[in-house]
């Protein structure tokens, strides 16, 4: 199997494996105990807390573990609403979000907050100056992706942070594909991130709050996490995502390095039949989406055997509509339907990736043309 499906997840780092071990084997305490095995376990959750800031690249914060990505999204939107100041029922977020945010400002929308949705240029990236035509004194939150999950482009976030800072907003940043691989140094007061996406394991994210902006509760109970979020946390599932941080922090020039010859072995081997979509230059390079005229994609990934690929965001790849991200970008409902996503990273081979897109150019050939 040649996986290319890294923007869905990643597989976890042995490293990340090894750290976790003890925790699930030996040391099960609970770290809100005050037992001694307790506090060994609140002790590695905290130095998993601190690898999880400093990938992140922000301090003066507090960071909080979640369920997830999802769980750490929808807290900072509905409990900054929650929250808000009289007067700010706007929130302003790009429509090519995850729908992790576009689903929840759906359902503040139906609460009486009013949402702008900023449409994108061609490329897949935010016009600054439509984001500060969109953001004024009743804007509470502006929310922007660091790296877009379906074309990989790089949103400006310390320029946005700094628009909504102006007119006294907060800004939320889903980091979910940015963590470890774009350096984010200032800006938003709000990130959202995810294990499963560093090489981590699945069912831990985290929310980082810039001190002062932290969200009204969304889980009540026990009063973990200082008072922020109730549930018993997993030492495990949080050691193992700090150790994947830590090394996707320690890894970064190296993956980068390494991903950046991906992109050029990819983008050689696809050819001018083949367009990329989204921007090239402003880009995470171990995301390429393209799209070849008439390609089944759907067809394409369920015959292509021993590859993993995929034609859009995981969460969405059952709907049966296409791409809402290829569709604001101006592509045709056809045309987005003939893209497809591949996803690269720290274990491709250069060998097995150059195999695979022969093999995916070769299965692109056999088809019959999409009809118009």
């Amino acid at each position: 199997m040649i996986y290319l499906d890294y923007q869905a997840t990643t597989p976890v780092a042995p490293e990340v494996a090894t750290a976790m071990r003890p925790w699930e084997e030996r040391q099960f305490g609970n770290p809100h105990s005050p037992s001694r095995e307790g506090r060994e376990a609140a002790a590695a959750i905290e130095v998993a807390r601190d690898q999880v800031e400093s990938a992140i690249g922000l301090r003066g914060g507090t960071v909080a573990f979640t369920s997830g990505a999802t769980e750490a999204l929808n807290w900072a939107l509905k409990g900054t609403a929650e929250k808000g100041a009289a007067g700010r029922n706007r929130i302003v977020a790009p429509a090519t979000e995850h729908a992790a945010v576009l689903d929840t400002l759906e359902w503040l929308e139906g609460r009486g907050f009013e949402i702008v949705r900023l449409p994108v240029q061609p490329d897949g990236l935010l016009d600054l100056p439509a984001v500060e035509a969109a953001v004024d004194s009743r804007t509470l939150l502006v929310a922007a992706m660091l790296v877009n999950n379906e074309i990989g482009v790089i949103h400006p976030v310390a320029e946005i942070a700094r628009i909504a800072h102006k007119a006294g907003a907060l800004m939320l940043c889903d980091a979910v594909q940015g963590l470890g691989r774009v350096t984010m140094t200032e800006g938003p007061d709000l990130v959202a991130v995810s294990a499963h996406k560093i090489h981590g394991p699945k069912g831990v994210g985290a929310l980082w709050m810039r001190a002062g902006a932290e969200p009204e509760p969304l889980l009540h109970g026990g009063g973990q996490e200082r008072g922020l979020r109730s549930g018993t946390l997993s030492p495990a599932l949080c050691v193992g995502f700090g150790a994947a941080a830590k090394l996707a922090s320690d890894r970064q020039d190296a993956d980068h390095e390494h991903v950046e010859r991906l992109w050029e072995i990819a983008v050689a081997g696809f050819g001018p039949e083949w367009t990329i979509n989204g921007s090239t230059h402003q880009r995470y390079r171990g995301n390429l989406n393209v799209r070849r005229e008439g390609l089944d994609a759907a067809r394409l990934i369920a015959e292509t055997r021993n590859i993993a690929l995929s034609a859009g965001s995981a969460c969405a790849s059952g709907s049966g509509r296409p791409s809402h991200v290829l569709r604001a970008i101006c592509l045709t409902d056809r045309e987005a339907r003939s893209s497809i996503r591949l996803g690269f990273g720290r274990y491709v081979g250069e060998e097995g990736l150059a195999t695979a897109v022969g093999r995916i150019i070769e299965a692109a050939h056999a088809q019959s043309v999409l009809p118009a």
